[in-house]
């Protein structure tokens, strides 16, 4: 009989493309994969890795066994779903991913709390790109996501995937303090048309904004400067060499020498949590969602400009 946590790892594989992003998603070491892995090959005699430049890559046959392993942990998924509705408590364990600003300044709040208050329910976190939750989520790889998207590039729900808005995240442009714009009240977007920007590379949703908002204004961006991280993106602001336009969730403080300007009208992203239809009924699914909402208002609090 097929393990069934082997499964779990061959089919953490196949969503997430690598061992080590498998055994992270799963809470592993990447050595407890590949030895999971390794079992499963000796039990269906069947090679599921094989070599492929610096990295690994499925089968036929290891593809068709994953398909099979989502299937099984669907059923697995109602099971626990169901035994755990009748029990009407949360608990089992929950995978939350959440991009990096959500990561930080709102869900080490929410999972504290979470075990606080049910000591049953184990909520494990995971930072994932945004762009890439709403998949996770339809692919069963996470039970709920945390992610966004802005008024220009609404965000995707595809069949068999719910959501509920968390809240809404302002931004602010961030300038030197010694810059022109920084003794304004507000700046527009027409007004911007010979900065310099620091932002975060193509394919990024805060990039994409920028790009397509500025445009539609009659600006032409001058990126300078691309960076993963806010906080590498502050530093280049502090330093004179752009401005940024940077949601508050999860920003933090900023340093001497930076200041904001609100830009007019004001850029708004809105987060919301994903999961899948067939898990709704259960609790700990519930109650994730309403934590998140209840603790939204202090994550998002600023003071206003």
């Amino acid at each position: 009989m097929l393990d069934l946590q082997r499964l779990r790892a061959l089919h953490a594989v196949s969503v997430h493309g690598t061992v080590g992003a498998a055994a992270a998603a799963l809470g592993y070491t990447p050595s407890a994969v590949s030895q999971q892995l390794a079992k499963l090959e000796r039990e269906t005699r069947t090679v599921l890795l094989e070599r492929h430049g610096r990295g690994v890559r499925l089968t036929d046959e290891a593809c068709q066994l994953a398909d099979t392993a989502s299937e099984l942990m669907a059923i697995v998924e109602r099971a626990e779903t169901e035994l755990e509705e009748r029990r009407g408590l949360p608990a089992g364990r929950l995978t939350v991913a959440a991009f990096a600003s959500a990561a930080r300044g709102l869900l080490p709040r929410v999972l504290a709390d979470l075990a606080a208050r049910h000591p049953a329910l184990d909520a494990r976190l995971t930072e994932v790109d945004p762009h890439l939750s709403v998949d996770l989520v339809a692919k069963g790889a996470v039970d709920v996501a945390v992610a966004h998207d802005w008024d220009i590039a609404p965000l995707p729900a595809p069949p068999g995937v719910e959501q509920a808005v968390i809240g809404e995240d302002l931004c602010d442009l961030l300038v030197q303090a010694g810059h022109p714009l920084a003794g304004r009240q507000s700046v527009r977007r027409e007004d911007l048309k010979q900065e310099r920007w620091v932002c975060q590379p193509p394919g990024r949703v805060c990039h994409d904004w920028l790009v397509r908002t500025l445009r539609a204004a009659g600006c032409e961006p001058d990126i300078a400067h691309q960076a993963d991280e806010n906080p590498t993106l502050v530093a280049l602001v502090a330093a004179g060499l752009g401005i940024a336009l940077l949601p508050r969730l999860g920003r933090g403080p900023l340093p001497d020498g930076v200041v904001e300007v609100r830009l007019d009208p004001v850029p708004v992203r809105r987060l919301y949590a994903l999961w899948r239809t067939g898990a709704a009924r259960r609790p700990a699914i519930a109650e994730t969602v309403s934590t998140l909402q209840a603790h939204w208002p202090a994550a998002s609090a600023h003071a206003p400009l």
